[in-house]
């Protein structure tokens, strides 16, 4: 990208989503995107992290960023699924969100044909805006039909765990909610307790509504 003057590469501005699905896993492995992405000359703007599905589209980090954007910035994710794992229609809405805003996607393994359509002209400028929407549409819908594949396994192995008698559900993470419950009665806020934790406040506000209901039915 050129300045008016095009002399003068223009400063390329990004805002990088990490997201992982459960509060068990781990952020830390997405984070080599920030170096890579400064490498490429960008200026991080910021970094929001997230643990939440990427089947929901009321991701609090992920609006939080959108309502940030600024026109001409970057999204950058470690891969497609990472934004959405949405169904086609509603992962085609969050992305318009984006560029309403005048922004753009930068994700690994999604060809970008956004700087050699804004140099084409006439009919060459059509195929390639043409088939840029076909690639992100073809992406969008790939992470839609993993996250509807992985679905499908987890319940076929749950339905051949009870029918073997060795389904035990998922087991609770007892130190955590100790933790939880310890720092809670200690007087910490939620977002503090999150933090110490290690945790997400959802988490928190779970693990203690959970304790003042099983208060309510001992009393």
């Amino acid at each position: 990208m050129k300045s008016k003057r095009g002399d003068t590469p223009a400063l390329k501005i990004a805002r990088i989503y990490l997201r992982v699905s459960t509060d068990e896993q781990d952020l830390s492995r997405q984070t080599a995107i920030v170096d890579s992405t400064r490498a490429a000359g960008c200026y991080v703007a910021g970094i929001y992290r997230e643990k939440a599905s990427g089947a929901r589209a009321d991701r609090p980090e992920l609006l939080r960023m959108i309502a940030d954007l600024q026109p001409g910035e970057i999204v950058v994710a470690e891969k497609i699924d990472r934004i959405s794992r949405l169904p086609l229609a509603e992962a085609e809405r969050l992305v318009a969100s984006i560029r309403a805003k005048g922004a753009r996607l930068a994700v690994p393994g999604v060809v970008d044909l956004s700087d050699l359509a804004a140099e084409a002209q006439g009919v060459a400028q059509i195929v390639l805006e043409s088939l840029q929407e076909l690639l992100l549409r073809l992406a969008l819908q790939m992470a839609r039909d993993d996250y509807e594949d992985r679905r499908e396994r987890q319940r076929q192995g749950v339905a051949l765990a009870k029918a073997a008698g060795k389904y035990t559900g998922r087991q609770a993470d007892m130190a955590t909610h100790a933790r939880i419950i310890a720092l809670r009665k200690a007087g910490q806020s939620i977002p503090a307790t999150a933090r110490l934790a290690g945790c997400s406040e959802s988490q928190v506000k779970r693990i203690w509504s959970l304790r003042a209901m099983d208060s309510s039915a001992s009393s």
